[in-house]
């Protein structure tokens, strides 16, 4: 590797002061399973006491002894204030310790990239952001490298090794929408034959994760979001353009090539007879490109922040348009896949993303759902930062949770 940011090279730990680069090796693989399942526990809880890990998981109170100290040596859980209960001695609760482990994600935009890195507790600690007409492959390498060295520059030194690896949120085939972002189409050629996890590998030491970016936005509503109250929930990201996700049994389903749940393929009505795949219709270009053919700010959405009021009259029509087509997709995905909520996020402020969802409820109870089990249009809490908060926890997710379903499964 050419070693342009090296978490091993830029910082060191020594003795046990590091438990994250000897984990899984030192080790059997029950006791970092439980590990896992006690951390994701807490961080579902917020904070637990050993005897509320040990009644959750049915395991021994020495068995919940020896992993918590395990990982409080490690760093990984913090020890709070001891609490007096009714009966017995008083009781001391752990929570994940925030610095305990970090990870970066990359998203791949089509207006803008984005690099952040987050703590163990899932907050976003450093951002970077690039916005652009449209991505060139050698350009965002550039990006990504100069961000990493910007965010390891922010992060104290002696936390560099805490890093527990990056992930990568890029959509799908980038280069066959070429005429939609209005990129020449030798740009989109030079994407086709760009392999940009193997060129991020070579810029860091750490585990390189890819993964679709509507799909790593589903990640984020799973992890931080709505997302976490459902064991299983599709998922609608309304970015440039719309795509989704899918949690079955508390995990995130990718499927065998990793394109499961490309919601924005599907069929819907198209205003005037036949049909368009949503993509076509509920998408952030379609906006983009109405503002620009009525005169309008045409790169509003990517500099506006949270104010779009100065093109109401387009969103409004916009809202009204995306909303028929994603009705039509949650009648669809529901039809398909039994579960009980389909959420619905995208890279807009608050309020637009509130409209579009109500809007896509009351165009929901104008269809014919006979057969379908009743389903809930939820709205998602993450927003424009979904892909790469999604990105980035995937190495959290591989290095730190139990498998969500257990979650479900508490012992009582």
């Amino acid at each position: 590797m050419s070693g342009l940011v090296s978490g091993t090279d830029l910082g060191h730990e020594s003795g046990t002061d590091f438990g994250l680069a000897r984990r899984g090796t030192t080790q059997t693989g029950v006791r970092i399973y439980h590990e896992r399942l006690a951390l994701s526990l807490i961080r579902t809880h917020g904070s637990l006491s050993k005897a509320e890990i040990a009644r959750l998981t049915g395991l021994s109170a020495q068995t919940v002894s020896v992993i918590v100290r395990g990982l409080e040596r490690d760093h990984l859980v913090l020890k709070g204030a001891s609490v007096k209960g009714r009966v017995g001695q008083p009781s001391q609760p752990y929570s994940l310790n925030p610095d305990g482990a970090f990870a970066m994600g990359l998203k791949v935009g089509r207006r803008s990239g984005d690099l952040v890195l987050i703590d163990l507790a899932g907050r976003k600690r450093h951002e970077v952001h690039m916005p652009y007409h449209f991505p060139t492959p050698r350009e965002f390498l550039g990006f990504a490298g100069a961000g990493m060295k910007e965010i390891l520059a922010a992060l104290p030194r002696n936390l560099h090794r805490r890093i527990a690896g990056l992930g990568i949120a890029a959509p799908f085939e980038l280069w066959n929408w070429g005429e939609e972002i209005g990129a020449p189409q030798e740009v989109m050629d030079a994407w086709k034959e760009f392999n940009l996890t193997a060129e991020i590998m070579q810029l860091c030491d750490w585990p390189v994760m890819p993964c679709n970016d509507a799909t790593a936005a589903c990640a984020a509503e799973l992890l931080f979001g709505t997302g976490h109250r459902y064991r299983d929930f599709a998922y609608l990201y309304v970015g440039y353009f719309a795509g989704g996700g899918l949690v079955l049994n508390g995990q995130l389903h990718q499927g065998p090539t990793g394109n499961a749940a490309a919601f924005g393929s599907l069929p819907v009505p198209r205003a005037g007879g036949g049909s368009e795949q949503l993509i076509h219709s509920a998408s952030l270009y379609r906006l983009e490109r109405t503002l620009r053919e009525t005169g309008g700010e045409a790169g509003l959405m990517w500099r506006a922040g949270d104010d779009w009021s100065s093109a109401e009259a387009q969103v409004s029509a916009w809202i009204a348009q995306a909303a028929k087509g994603l009705a039509f997709a949650t009648a669809s995905i529901a039809s398909v896949v039994d579960c009980p909520a389909i959420i619905i996020d995208g890279a807009m402020p608050p309020g637009v993303r509130r409209r579009l969802v109500e809007a896509t409820r009351s165009e929901a109870h104008l269809l014919n759902m006979d057969g379908i089990t009743p389903f809930a249009i939820e709205e998602g809490t993450i927003g424009v930062d979904a892909r790469a908060l999604g990105a980035a926890s995937l190495p959290l997710f591989a290095n730190f949770m139990a498998d969500r379903d257990v979650l479900f499964k508490e012992t009582a």
